[in-house]
């Protein structure tokens, strides 16, 4: 078992201020894999303090030798990306083959994005040529509160973290109490790399605790959360006597509209989509729209495909999906399955209980649901778990219609190989992202959506951007 009861504070590892221990468990086989500290008002009080002297100075370092701290940090990450790997592995139950590539990686991908992007941003600006003495500067919002999830953690870490850092930011990271391992091999690599004592600070603690007290806290310009909407909302209110940023990447239900020329691997690929990382993804393909005259094959399909999917301990090679994060999560996951049956969805893969030959571990059946219509609570609340709802339409028009019927907009689908009708539909989606026919998003692009799902842009310049103040300065002579 791991002893990490340290906190990250002012460059150095220190103790907590009062001991309060909290078990890390293990979701494969529901053991305590690592112990952590739980943080309290005077270890948070701490952090923000040690971030707060650090930013006049660390605000004025030069952009080429702030960009130069990120370079090392992506060597020493690629260095230790087995280390972030294994640490993602144990305390998320993600699949090593996925923990090492897309889970790991993403964080080392995110990071050469963001210096590709900071080495060509305009921080000083002329307003336009009838204002030649009109400067729009972009200057650092301040000390930085980053609160982040469990289910992507490197992914969302170093989407805030290091564009924060980068611009001039300091910060202090609160990661999710749940999957707190790989953020401090992070806490480990930033140290290596040297930044300046203050500049990036770590606190473990849950969402109640430290997660309030950084978002209500007087000296924190600003807060960026990545979690679920209800955990938003609370930020958000107690955020707003401090007039502070709030940035906010939410929950999901993503539409994935199947056309009836759509292409023939387009159901199965929905269905691996909405399954990978064991549906535990914010922008998961979860409820796909079929159209009607392909339904019926769509849901033959969609059975073969989920009845494909194999599940495994997150320590076996392989391609599988392993067990979900949590006790709770689990509970919540086969409650949700249960009403599905309740209210008449008809269960055509996977269902309750766990997956055979399994006593243990927090492992759910793929499951498929047909003739779901999106009045089912099973299509309206963000399962967050392997289950896929099928529900059929006629027309173009009431797809985007059954599309849009949700509080949520974060990533939206379609697959046509009609081009006109793709870019049609896309423009119609109310969401913050849109992919179509399989087409992943490029390198830098932006990450956010709309209504319940969130405000603000992760990734690329849009990210860089979340982190800056604008001023605007008249005046303005070269020297």
């Amino acid at each position: 078992m791991l002893d990490k009861r340290k906190f990250y504070i002012n460059g150095e590892w220190v103790d907590p201020a009062t001991p309060k221990d909290l078990d890390v468990i293990n979701p494969s086989t529901e053991e305590v894999c690592a112990v952590i500290s739980v943080g309290s008002e005077a270890d948070t009080n701490a952090a923000v303090a040690a971030a707060k002297a650090a930013f006049d100075s660390w605000s004025q370092t030069p952009l080429e030798e702030r960009i130069g701290y990120v370079e090392k940090i992506l060597e020493l990450y690629k260095e230790r990306s087995a280390d972030i790997g294994e640490a993602i592995s144990t305390e998320m139950g993600a699949p090593v083959a996925l923990a090492n590539t897309a889970q790991a990686g993403s964080g080392a991908a995110h990071i050469k994005a963001f210096i590709r992007e900071l080495q060509k941003f305009e921080f000083d600006q002329m307003l336009n040529d009838r204002a030649p003495n009109d400067r729009i500067l972009y200057e650092p919002i301040g000390v930085c509160g980053l609160i982040t999830p469990w289910n992507w953690p490197m992914n969302q870490v170093t989407l805030k973290v290091i564009p924060a850092i980068a611009v001039g930011c300091t910060v202090v990271l609160k990661p999710s109490e749940i999957a707190p391992l790989s953020s401090m091999v992070l806490a480990e690599i930033i140290d290596a790399a040297g930044l300046p004592k203050g500049v990036f600070n770590l606190v473990n603690g849950d969402g109640v605790g430290v997660g309030t007290q950084l978002s209500g806290h007087e000296d924190v310009d600003m807060i960026s959360f990545t979690g679920s909407t209800r955990a938003g909302i609370a930020i958000s209110k107690n955020a707003a006597d401090t007039v502070k940023r709030v940035a906010l990447e939410l929950g999901g239900k993503g539409a994935n509209i199947v056309f009836a020329d759509a292409d023939e691997k387009a159901v199965k690929r929905g269905v691996l989509h909405c399954m990978n990382n064991t549906g535990q993804s914010c922008n998961a393909p979860t409820r796909m729209l079929v159209e009607r005259s392909i339904y019926d094959d769509a849901v033959k399909a969609a059975k073969e495909a989920a009845e494909m999917v194999t599940v495994g301990l997150a320590s076996e090679e392989g391609r599988h999906i392993g067990p979900v994060v949590s006790e709770a999560q689990f509970n919540k996951i086969q409650g949700l399955i249960e009403k599905g049956i309740d209210e008449g969805a008809k269960l055509v893969a996977g269902g309750l209980g766990r997956p055979e030959g399994f006593n243990k571990g927090y492992f759910v059946r793929p499951t498929v649901f047909a003739d779901v219509n999106n009045e089912m609570t099973i299509a309206k609340e963000e399962i967050f778990g392997p289950v896929l709802t099928m529900i059929p339409f006629d027309t173009e028009e009431e797809a985007i219609k059954i599309a849009n019927d949700t509080v949520y907009g974060l990533t939206n689908y379609v697959q046509t190989q009609d081009h006109g009708k793709a870019n049609r539909v896309a423009r119609r989606l109310r969401s913050g992202m849109v992919e179509m026919n399989g087409n992943p998003r490029g390198a830098g692009a932006p990450f956010g959506g709309y209504r319940q799902s969130g405000n603000g842009r992760e990734g690329g310049v849009w990210g860089i951007e979340d982190f800056l103040e604008v001023k605007s300065v008249s005046g303005w002579v070269e020297e």
